[in-house]
């Protein structure tokens, strides 16, 4: 463990988080994600009562070599199949399973409502803690009409990079994730979000540092 890591690693965490409360809304939304602790976070929703029914988004195979992560379905299916192993009941799970990206995830889960008849206006979006402001900024852009709240598994950073997954690949997507909330606010793909210096300043320090793997292009 470097201390010095971990602090930049924080700031970063920090300004990812959006600290929005939690409140009952018509649908509990998982945007796609290699992480099941998201999903598990999500199917732990619906079972306390916060919704009655769970949406999945995402089409992505994840065969994920720096992770670890294999799976044989497309993420929504897969999170859909972890739900129904937990007891959600298959009638109060919907499953898209095409969007490859952010914004795909909101655009194609919507049109599945619409196809399907479903008129929610309040959501529950879940995702990894440090997407938490990018699923805030895509959602301002492309839902601006509906009502949400974005939440994630309440864990520290320090706890998320000591589980399962590798550390150091874990940090190239935290500051990934990071980077995207500018350059997709600046390509209009999202609203733009305040960054402070001292947030910027970290991404630059752990880019030196060689966490620059996972960057988008400006």
């Amino acid at each position: 463990m470097d201390p010095k890591l971990d602090s930049l690693l924080q700031v970063i965490w920090d300004y990812m988080l959006v600290g929005q409360r939690l409140r009952a809304a018509d649908c509990i939304f998982m945007l796609g994600s290699y992480d099941i602790r998201v999903a598990d976070y999500a199917i732990d929703l619906f079972h306390e009562g916060y919704a009655p029914y769970l949406l999945f988004s995402g089409g992505v195979i994840q065969r994920n070599e720096a992770l670890g992560v294999y799976w044989d379905l497309p993420e929504a299916d897969y999170f859909a199949r972890h739900a129904l192993a937990r007891d959600v009941p298959a009638g109060r799970i919907l499953v898209e399973n095409r969007a490859a990206n952010t914004g795909e995830n909101f655009l194609f889960a919507r049109d599945l409502l619409q196809r399907k008849g479903f008129d929610f206006e309040s959501f529950i979006l879940a995702q990894k803690p440090f997407m938490e402001r990018r699923v805030l900024a895509t959602a301002q852009k492309l839902w601006r009409d509906l009502d949400f709240v974005v939440t994630s598994p309440p864990i520290s950073c320090a706890d998320y990079l000591d589980g399962d997954l590798p550390r150091d690949a874990l940090i190239q997507y935290i500051v990934g994730d990071f980077q995207r909330v500018k350059v997709y606010g600046d390509k209009g793909f999202q609203m733009p979000q305040h960054i402070p210096d001292e947030a910027w300043d970290a991404f630059e320090k752990l880019c030196a540092l060689g966490y620059n793997q996972r960057l988008a292009k400006p």
